[in-house]
């Protein structure tokens, strides 16, 4: 379909994008209509790549990395909405706009984003070299927050029940495939490249030594009052209300907050509150499993 038809049309409330599947992962149709122009996305040796699975903390860490780029100046930070800052690689919503489109209208040094397993990154940002970071979040409190997420983005499936989602999620059956996949893929990709890890768990606990990681990747030096200034900036609370942050400026016809906003808690240990005795069970077990094979640990 192309890009400026699809800008026509609009998502009407029980109408939601269509999936498929691009080498076996969930995504939307709009996705995979273009994918071989993803595929062959040109990278740039000073671009920065933002990578997690979804609701992992990627907006936040977004908000973090602009701020570190502009040293502090809040401002600045708020001349556009995230997505507009940070183009979204392979998200393409009609009525919205291409990240594609985005990223190649952008002028050097570009920050970007995505979302995508390691096996599914465009060749081009590993053979220029490119900075990555990726940030990682548990996934019990990464499930409820993923399916909040779909409940309220019309450019994802309906989630359906709590205990339906559940058994989806489980199954990798979502876009962007499993997230055992993903935290695995780019864990184990971490040492072959330009790899920046970091946990979810560990920017609530210490955000300023998490920052400061950041910055000395990224290549810069602030000094204390900057990174005092930016951990302020970026806490829940204060994001939460920054319409340039909390996607408020997204029409509600796309993403609805009055079932569930954007920002919702940004909490660990949230999934206290869904996972039934059972479910805790079920799911602790799958986790064994599936992580038998890894050196990674995470935070519950």
């Amino acid at each position: 379909m192309a890009l400026n038809k699809m800008k026509d049309m609009k998502i009407s409330e029980k109408e939601r994008l269509s999936m498929d599947y691009v080498k076996g992962i969930l995504q939307p149709t709009p996705t995979c209509e273009i994918w071989d122009q993803i595929w062959n996305f040109q990278a740039k040796p000073d671009d920065l790549l933002i990578s997690t699975y979804p609701k992992a903390g990627t907006t936040w860490t977004q908000e973090i990395v602009d701020l570190i780029q502009n040293k502090g100046d809040v401002e600045k930070s708020k001349r556009a909405p995230t997505h507009i800052r940070i183009p979204f690689i392979e998200w393409v919503i009609p009525g919205i706009g291409c990240g594609l489109e985005q990223a190649n209208a952008m002028p050097s040094p570009r920050t970007l984003k995505t979302h995508l397993p390691f096996d599914l990154l465009p060749p081009s940002l590993l053979e220029k070299n490119c900075k990555i970071i990726y940030v990682a979040r548990n996934p019990k409190d990464n499930m409820v927050s993923y399916y909040h997420f779909q409940r309220m983005n019309k450019g994802l499936p309906d989630p359906g029940t709590w205990e339906e989602y559940f058994e989806t999620f489980l199954a990798g059956k979502v876009c962007w495939g499993s997230w055992y996949d993903h935290v695995k893929g780019w864990w184990e990709a971490k040492d072959q490249h330009q790899i920046l890890y970091l946990f979810y768990e560990d920017m609530k606990k210490d955000p300023k030594k998490e920052i400061q990681k950041l910055v000395e990747f990224i290549g810069s030096k602030l000094d204390d009052e900057t990174l005092n200034k930016i951990i302020h900036h970026t806490s829940f609370d204060v994001m939460k209300e920054n319409p340039m942050a909390n996607y408020s400026s997204v029409p509600a016809e796309f993403m609805d907050h009055s079932i569930s906003p954007f920002m919702r808690k940004g909490a660990v240990g949230d999934w206290k509150n869904y996972f039934t005795v059972a479910q805790n069970e079920r799911f602790d077990e799958d986790y064994k499993k599936n992580m038998a094979n890894t050196s990674l640990v995470f935070q519950f």
